[in-house]
């Protein structure tokens, strides 16, 4: 079931913006073998191009990431679905009984993914170290009404606070696993995060078992901005 996203006339969009132009992309996804229906209806029902700069909105709906400045960019549709499914297939179930599981993402950007997540119904938790980034992205969350707990701090460092956390979805590359990380990760959970160098990038999926160890396997070769140390204002 996708949460209830709140729609002012500029969410709906009209022409390159509009629902024809999403519903060609959630078929694009389709045929590249995204295949978990809640992840399409999540991407379907965020207005992604409430997220990218006006000058880039046209192009929202293409599969293809785009430039949100400071050197950052918002995913493509493709990556953040792959990684959306990847979490979700290794969530446990949840309803009026069970709370919903938590989910860190580390790197809040444009706050698309993490837009997908809270739709999905998840208790969304994201880091962001450019606060200029951060406080247009909470904009955008209070638009859309959705309730994504926010913190601008060193993605490095996790949310110590906050854990354990059943999913982390990183969006930005590191030459390894971060450690802080993986700790964070409660047992049975999973982590979704590029790795690699500027040249070559492998997008992993690493479980956590119920004895803490870890099994890693690889979704895909990936092209993410660098995952940076420290805090930018």
């Amino acid at each position: 079931m996708i949460a209830r996203i709140r729609l002012q006339p500029e969410a709906v969009g009209l022409g390159m913006t509009g629902q024809r132009v999403r519903d060609r992309l959630i078929e694009r996804l389709r045929e590249n073998g995204i295949r978990d229906e809640r992840v399409l209806a999540a991407i379907r029902a965020v207005p992604r191009h409430l997220f990218v700069d006006e000058a880039f909105a046209t192009r929202a709906y293409e599969d293809t990431a785009l430039p949100i400045g400071h050197g950052q960019t918002i995913s493509q549709p493709w990556v953040v679905a792959r990684m959306t499914e990847a979490v979700l297939a290794a969530l446990p179930a949840h309803g009026a009984q069970a709370p919903a599981p938590k989910v860190l993402e580390i790197g809040t950007g444009s706050g698309y993914q993490a837009a997908i997540l809270a739709a999905l119904g998840l208790r969304v938790f994201t880091v962001e170290r450019i606060g200029e980034l951060l406080r247009v992205a909470r904009k955008r969350f209070r638009t859309l009404g959705l309730d994504i707990r926010s913190r601008h701090d060193d993605g490095n460092v996790g949310w110590p606070q906050e854990a354990p956390f059943e999913g982390i979805v990183v969006t930005a590359a590191a030459s390894a696993l971060v450690p802080a990380l993986v700790e964070q990760l409660a047992p049975g959970g999973v982590l979704v995060a590029p790795v690699g160098g500027a040249g070559a990038q492998s997008l992993l999926c690493v479980r956590k078992d119920a004895e803490g160890r870890i099994e890693q396997s690889n979704l895909a070769s990936v092209v993410f901005v660098p995952l940076l140390p420290g805090m930018v204002d």
